[in-house]
């Protein structure tokens, strides 16, 4: 029987199609699935961080294979839109409603990801965003209130805390980006759930330029990354961007530094997502004993 060299080149060409295609598809199928939560109306400096977030993250996960998503409606803080999600991000806020806070602690507790960037931890009574969500505040992030913040942002001097796959590559110290930097209510260092990351190392004192004497720190220890051995969940104090606010031009303030131009906080934050969206095992309270925390010291 003769061999019709017309079909076997058609049928040679569809299967060439087919195969590209095919490995097309499994290479564009990313690691995991980002999603970023923000508000983006309040502190110019935070929404400053927010635009800047919303590009950067971008480029990282084109960089390495996970996708990015990011919405301002918190309604989508439910269990059917996060089901899509291996990695959650707070990029400035919280959620306020009751409905989208048991779906975010359910997530959390059934083995979602978790990431949360500076005023994402504020909580303060009495204030617009009060303390009432125990929960979040005091098992999940274990710092309890807001107590109080350095003024005016400025860059710190960071000690790492090596005993982590987050920082194990990092220096022991390094120089950050400007920033506001926040004391909380509770001693983290006395909580056993929690691994302090990142603090501001002794040399960084005195730390602000005020103008008045409380929004300068003389000394302390002050945690500013830090995980809890409970959950898959890492908070980042950074998100402040210094903004020129004695020049303001209308509604346009002129931002004066950025949080992503920092080759060593920058290689802290992607470690920090690589671990969150590529990690395996649960890390809830049945996963078994509790190791002994690691502090980070501030000298």
């Amino acid at each position: 029987m003769p061999i019709n060299l017309k079909i076997l080149s058609k049928t040679f060409i569809l299967l060439l199609i087919c195969l590209t295609s095919s490995n097309q598809l499994y290479a564009q199928k990313p690691k995991f699935k980002v999603i970023a939560f923000y508000t983006g109306i309040n502190d110019q400096a935070h929404v400053s961080y927010v635009h800047e977030a919303n590009a950067w993250f971008p480029k990282m996960a084109e960089k390495y294979d996970f996708s990015y998503d990011s919405t301002s409606n918190w309604s989508n803080l439910n269990a059917a839109f996060l089901a899509k999600y291996q990695v959650v991000l707070f990029l400035d806020t919280r959620p306020e409603k009751p409905e989208q806070r048991a779906a975010f602690e359910t997530y959390m507790k059934n083995g979602g990801a978790w990431m949360g960037f500076h005023f994402s931890a504020f909580a303060l009574t009495p204030s617009a965003f009060p303390q009432n969500w125990d929960w979040y505040h005091n098992e999940f992030l274990g710092s309890g209130q807001y107590g109080s913040n350095t003024w005016r942002p400025t860059s710190a001097v960071l000690r790492t805390n090596r005993n982590h796959p987050v920082t194990k590559n990092l220096p022991d110290t390094f120089k950050s980006q400007p920033n506001e930097w926040y004391r909380w209510e509770k001693d983290l260092r006395k909580n056993p759930n929690i691994d302090i990351l990142l603090a501001i190392d002794s040399t960084s004192f005195p730390l602000g330029t005020g103008p008045k004497a409380y929004e300068i720190w003389q000394s302390g220890y002050y945690p500013v990354v830090w995980s809890n051995k409970n959950y898959k969940m890492m908070y980042v104090n950074m998100g402040h961007n210094d903004m020129d606010y004695e020049h303001k031009f209308g509604k346009t303030t002129t931002s004066l530094s950025h949080t992503f131009e920092n080759e060593t906080q920058n290689k802290m934050i992607i470690n920090g997502l690589l671990w969150l969206g590529n990690s395996k095992k649960s890390l809830g309270k049945e996963s078994g004993p509790k190791s002994k925390a690691v502090s980070v010291s501030g000298k």
